[in-house]
């Protein structure tokens, strides 16, 4: 796909904003062809666009033109927005004075009992917030109003618990502010990460961003157990450490509202209080579809309280997965559990079967249409077969995560029906979590992380199928089927 530079239609990015590449980007032809983001793309420019792209990448201040294919490159998941140098003032960023840079903030803290979670959440965050604490039906609600008192958070109480979602909902109409703030009572955050989030809201499509959220317990460095050593390498609400466009297809398909900083403005309708559960998903997901931008930023780390015990955790990933089917009613085809690709599919079926001859073939055929594709944009042949086996070598990870969620009676019948479907069916539930310890390098051994890992996804499975059951339907279990060539890093895009 080739993305011109000059499309009058394109708002640029804001005055100020720096640029950089993602890492996936690949330059060829002296910097006129860039290749990655996510979903994979090719972006042609001009030798005077790549010229004033590198001079903005190195700090040089760019001209509307130039912002504007940045705004290109961000929004194909080529690039990303940096901060503006606070040294070099511009009409577009407010004064640094108070918590959010300038900018109208409120923080709303959703709680039911958990005074003590509260107290942690409500002391880390800077002086001179305004907070508004959300009592949604505790046993002990004077518990509450007292740590509330004591920060100067003002209190809305629910006589009845309605989850987070009713909670965040019963704050929103008394808000005044441009932003506003969702963080849970088990967070805790750092000096100034309002102010490390909020400068990108002089981008007025913006509707939310959000920071990476990692396990509490990642703190102390003596005396973990396996459960901790696991959460900090997977945790259910840590989307990694790549920033992202939020969306569908992307690499950060959502974000949770565990701590999330959103313009009022797009979040005026509130949660779907019917969902205990994706209720973050889903708001979203609706902003998306109302032509709101969403960003994850992992820059910034918010901390939140784990589970401390391995029934907590998988419970909280089989609550997860009860939640696929009525988000799938509410946003069709976005929750399929596998993405596959022709070309991929189709050699890993074959690498499966074990017909390598024909997987070979195969995948010599994707990389010569992939050539095809690429032809004269000075992309070397040599990276049309090393994409097209990643994007096999991907789909086959993706089809045993698949496996352990989704289909654990399938793989059990196939491994009794004979030695070498046993051993097929164990190298895909392997690969998963090998390929994840070998990406993340977790502080714990590979043995002890596959076990819960696999754990971990047939808990989510588990949800899943409850939640199909009871909305009658089979679609979040069904893959789905998608044209068009993997991105630049070789995962399906």
């Amino acid at each position: 796909m080739t993305i011109r530079d000059d499309r009058p239609d394109t708002a640029p990015l804001p005055e100020g904003f720096g640029l950089r590449l993602d890492r996936s980007v690949r330059a060829f032809r002296r910097g006129t062809v860039l290749v990655g983001g996510h979903p994979g793309r090719l972006m042609a420019l001009s030798p005077g666009g790549a010229e004033a792209l590198r001079r903005w990448i190195g700090g040089a201040p760019p001209s509307p033109a130039v912002r504007r294919l940045g705004r290109r490159l961000v929004e194909a998941g080529m690039a990303h927005p940096v901060a503006p140098d606070p040294r070099r003032p511009h009409p577009d960023r407010p004064g640094p004075d108070g918590p959010g840079g300038g900018r109208d903030v409120t923080v709303v803290v959703p709680v039911r009992d958990r005074s003590e979670s509260l107290e942690r959440c409500l002391q880390s965050l800077d002086p001179g917030t305004e907070v508004v604490v959300v009592d949604d039906g505790s046993e002990d609600p004077d518990a509450v109003a007292e740590v509330c008192r004591d920060h100067g958070a003002r209190m809305i109480r629910r006589p009845v618990n309605g989850g987070p979602g009713a909670a965040r909902n019963e704050a929103l109409p008394s808000l005044r502010s441009e932003l506003v703030a969702f963080l849970d009572s088990d967070c805790e955050v750092g000096a100034g990460w309002l102010d490390s989030l909020t400068w990108m809201f002089a981008d007025h499509g913006l509707g939310a961003v959000a920071p990476r959220i990692r396990p509490a317990s990642t703190a102390s460095t003596s005396g973990r157990s396996v459960l901790d050593r696991y959460s900090e390498g997977r945790s259910a609400l840590d989307m990694g450490d790549t920033s992202s466009e939020v969306g569908p297809g992307r690499p950060v398909s959502y974000v949770p509202t565990a701590a999330l900083v959103a313009r009022s403005a797009a979040v005026r309708d509130g949660f779907d209080d019917r969902l205990r559960v994706g209720e973050d998903v889903d708001l979203v997901w609706r902003m998306l579809d109302a032509g709101w931008r969403v960003r994850y930023e992992p820059a910034v780390v918010v901390l939140h309280g784990e589970p401390t015990s391995w029934a907590g955790l998988l419970g909280r990933r089989f609550r997860y997965g009860t939640s696929a089917a009525p988000l799938d009613r509410r946003h069709p085809g976005r929750l399929p559990p596998l993405e596959l690709r022709p070309w991929p599919t189709a050699v890993a079926v074959a690498v499966v079967s074990g017909h390598r001859v024909a997987a070979l073939v195969l995948l010599a055929g994707s990389a010569a249409a992939l050539a095809r594709q690429l032809r004269g944009r000075g992309v070397p042949v040599g990276r049309s077969l090393q994409w097209s086996a990643e994007g096999a070598g991907w789909t086959l990870v993706g089809m045993g995560r698949a496996l352990s969620m989704l289909a654990g009676p399938l793989v059990v019948a196939g491994a009794l029906r004979g030695r070498r479907w046993a051993a097929t069916a164990g190298v895909l539930v392997a690969m998963p979590p090998m390929v994840d310890w070998w990406r993340r390098r977790p502080p714990l051994d590979p043995v002890r992380w596959s076990m819960a890992s696999v754990a971990d996804d047939v808990s989510y499975g588990a949800g899943v199928w409850l939640g199909c059951l009871r909305e009658g339907s089979i679609r979040p279990l069904v893959p789905t089927l998608r044209i068009g060539p993997a991105d630049g890093s070789g995962r399906p895009g």
